[in-house]
């Protein structure tokens, strides 16, 4: 059990925000009047009022919103809260999707106080059901009613489609399959071929939003640019190399060209990564593959299977 210490809100992105007695918290959109809402996943900020604490026993002068959080908690270490948690105050309902986040440049938060524990200590949500929050009121954890969807994303690796210059089509075709396989799809991203813009998405990907699944495409040939397995084989905890072996057998059968794949299977932290080819009908051909057995592996990166054994 928490208890809220503060609300704040901010008319701009970036910059510290003020002090409210109440928010008006609205469905899939966030805090009435601040900056940061919309129909995105990081539509509410939470701090725990212990982080704020420990930054100003080390000489850090700050008021609450010095960071961007729009909620100050105490009672709650929202860093070790899993992606999915859901969070309870009065009628709103909140649901985390990210654990902090990059920060790539210094924003004015950071220019202020020398320092931001937001991307190390908060997390994001989204508003399920809407309220009034004000300070005073008490938080809790609620269990979910229902198993949780598996949380999948979907990068395509293209010069040419990054550029505009042709149509992605082997995302949107790996999005919808999932999607009717029952998968939540949080995030489809376009980029081009290279290792630095993948390496950093998969990164963010596993570690911030905690996905159950990410489905690469493209960039796994022979080609100069074709770098996808060396920058998910960078980012890997452990290999996983039995379904990238189970693809090729398959593909074989379909053409000898599989043979020249150098796709791989990777696990990073809770999130298992699978390199598939750029071809809309050969990643059809691989989710056939794989799709069917991996939700066990799933569970057991989420330590909710023990037993291997078949019954």
């Amino acid at each position: 059990m928490g208890k809220i210490q503060a609300v704040c809100i901010s008319d701009v992105r970036g910059i510290a925000k003020r002090v409210v007695p109440e928010g008006l918290f609205k469905v899939d959109w966030g805090i009435e009047g601040d900056a940061h809402a919309g129909h995105w996943h990081r539509q509410v900020s939470l701090l725990g009022l212990e982080s704020i604490e420990d930054f100003r026993r080390r000489g850090g002068n700050v008021e609450f919103g010095a960071f961007g959080e729009n909620l100050v908690v105490d009672g709650f270490i929202f860093s070790t809260l899993p992606v999915g948690t859901l969070l309870r105050c009065g009628d709103v309902l909140l649901e985390i999707t990210q654990i902090g986040k990059a920060c790539h440049s210094h924003c004015a938060v950071y220019e202020a106080v020398g320092d931001c524990i937001m991307p190390r200590e908060g997390v994001f949500a989204k508003v399920l059901e809407g309220g009034v929050i004000r300070i005073g009121d008490e938080m809790e954890v609620v269990e979910r009613v229902g198993k949780r969807p598996y949380q999948a994303a979907v990068i395509t690796l293209s010069d040419k489609g990054s550029q505009g210059l042709r149509q992605d089509e082997s995302g949107p075709v790996i999005a919808e399959r999932l999607k009717a396989e029952g998968y939540d799809v949080v995030e489809e991203i376009l980029l081009p071929d290279g290792r630095e813009a993948l390496e950093q998405n998969l990164r963010r990907l596993a570690d911030q939003r905690q996905v159950d699944l990410i489905l690469t495409t493209g960039g796994t040939g022979f080609g100069q640019r074709d770098v996808t397995p060396e920058a998910t084989m960078a980012v890997a905890d452990r290999q996983a190399p039995g379904i990238a072996e189970a693809i090729r057998a398959a593909s074989m059968k379909v053409t000898k060209r599989a043979m020249l794949s150098r796709a791989v299977s990777v696990i990073r932290k809770k999130t298992l990564i699978i390199n598939m080819p750029g071809s809309p009908k050969a990643c059809q051909e691989c989710m056939d593959v794989f799709l069917e057995t991996v939700p066990h592996g799933f569970d057991l990166l989420r330590g909710g299977v023990y037993d291997c054994a078949r019954k």
